[in-house]
């Protein structure tokens, strides 16, 4: 590596380097103005990191009147740097001497903005993001706009160079270089092996797949491909999947509002898929919304039977009621209960898909890298756990349970398997393989694991257990040995 150049001198937060400078006569005598996506883009990049609002919720509400051009490059741009902020903070701070967080809240949004902008997004004009990143630090803070200007423009002329000497050869550079904390690096570098997490890391800051699950209650895969104003095609694995090759504002579409098609991943479909549920049979969901597993489930019952869906929280369950009346699902009804409370007996087949950590869903959740902990996954680990044995005893003997998550973390499932097969010795793993066979775990008999880098969808695990039919404790018949990946 390149020893690094003279640092920005940041005498004052927010101080302009070096000895002070005489006024360029180019200098503006007003700030130029700023594009209204880049606008967006800075208050979100604001409100995710000084306020701990989700990156999504703060977009959408700051993008309100956008132009539809505007509002997908205010996407770009804000998603692009919660996501890159790790690696584009490491490079900044390289070239100032004073430490990130003692600058000001806008002259650091600025320069994560203009950062991303001049490190990942390919033909932005240079001079306009830095020139719109002064700007912008300038209107929210009296001083700092000096440390902004000569900060990127040293990224925009040494940035490329910086970026190629960042190497992912041990946990902690990949970290860096791929913008995760390091904790999360080292977890998947032991659970994944050092080959699959550097192919891992090298995919979650790419954008996610768009897909859409086609409501076959009402139509099929195909026409609705025949139907969509963009280019799209099939996914042969999952008969009901269409993936957008084209931006779509999916829940503006006339399709979407009919009901015809739900937004979901196609590491989302593999859930009811593995459950399998058929027409008549009683079904539990717990943890239902927002609903599309919901739905599919319905559609793959024809909406013949019941489907008792639980959510805890009264606004979600009233919009997963909602969802379920748009998308037809007449055969669901909506319970607002504690899921690891649940007392009911006698289902044919569950649904546990609990809250997780998200770590399958980092493309698409571009600041839930820097709200997960292994605290948080310990705490959420339990509450799997509670939900799942409400799950053992609500499903009749001979019945089937599937165990979801859209994460990636083998506390949340190689390991709390394993916990539950041994707590519980009336349950077995009940394979998938033959099902789904795309999608095989490469280490746990009979359970599915969609990775990213590998399948172009979210990250997801999924296994189906069965209960025994006597109340004797079933033999290892498919007992996996998971020990993590």
């Amino acid at each position: 590596m390149s020893p690094a150049a003279p640092r920005a001198s940041d005498a004052g937060r927010g101080g302009s380097p070096g000895a002070p400078a005489k006024p360029s006569p180019t200098r503006r005598s007003t700030p130029p103005p700023v594009s209204p996506a880049r606008r967006c883009a800075y208050r979100v990049i604001r409100r995710v990191f000084e306020q701990g609002a989700y990156a999504d919720r703060a977009l959408h509400a700051t993008a309100a009147g956008l132009a539809s051009r505007e509002r997908a490059q205010a996407t770009r741009l804000a998603y692009g740097a919660v996501q890159r902020r790790g690696t584009v903070d490491h490079l900044v701070g390289r070239l100032t001497s004073r430490p990130l967080q003692r600058l000001d809240a806008p002259v650091l949004a600025a320069l994560r903005l203009g950062g991303y902008e001049l490190l990942f997004s390919g033909g932005a004009a240079p001079h306009a993001a830095v020139n719109e990143a002064v700007t912008l630090s300038g209107s929210d803070s009296s001083h700092g706009s000096g440390l902004v200007n000569a900060v990127l423009r040293r990224l925009a002329r040494e940035g490329g160079a910086m970026l190629a000497e960042l190497g992912d050869g041990t946990p902690e550079q990949a970290a860096v270089a791929h913008s995760l904390p390091v904790w999360l690096a080292r977890m998947w570098w032991q659970e994944l092996g050092a080959d699959e997490a550097r192919a891992l890391l090298g995919r979650v800051n790419e954008p996610a797949e768009s897909a859409l699950r086609a409501n076959t209650l009402l139509l099929d895969a195909g026409t609705l491909a025949q139907r969509l104003p963009v280019a799209c095609r099939l996914a042969p694995e999952l008969a009901e999947a269409v993936v957008v090759e084209e931006p779509f504002d999916a829940h503006g579409s006339a399709l979407w509002r009919e009901g015809a098609f739900m937004p979901q991943s196609r590491g989302s479909m593999l859930a009811a898929r593995a459950l399998a549920p058929r027409p008549g049979e009683r079904v539990l969901d717990l943890c239902a919304a927002p609903g599309a597993k919901t739905t599919h489930l319905a559609a793959l019952m024809e909406d013949l039977g019941s489907i008792t869906a639980v959510e805890r929280h009264p606004a979600r369950a009233g919009g997963l009621a909602r969802t379920c009346e748009r998308m037809g699902a007449t055969a669901v009804e909506v319970h607002v209960a504690d899921a690891g409370a649940f007392r009911g007996a006698g289902f044919d087949r569950v649904l546990v898909d609990p809250p997780c950590s998200g770590l399958g869903t980092l493309q698409s959740r571009p600041d839930l890298r820097w709200r997960a902990s292994p605290e948080r996954i310990d705490a959420l680990a339990a509450e799997q756990a509670r939900i799942l044995a409400a799950a053992s005893e609500a499903v009749r003997p001979g019945g089937t349970i599937v165990y979801s998550t859209c994460t990636l973390a083998a506390a949340e499932n190689e390991r709390q398997l394993e916990r539950f097969l041994a707590v519980d010795r009336r349950f077995s793993v009940l394979a998938t393989g033959s099902d789904l066979p795309a999608w095989h775990h490469p280490h746990v008999a009979g359970a599915l694991l969609a990775l990213p880098h590998r399948h172009g969808t979210d990250g997801f695990f999924v296994v189906r257990l069965e209960r025994a039919r006597s109340p004797a404790p079933p033999r290892s018949r498919n007992r996996p040995t998971a020990t993590g990946r």
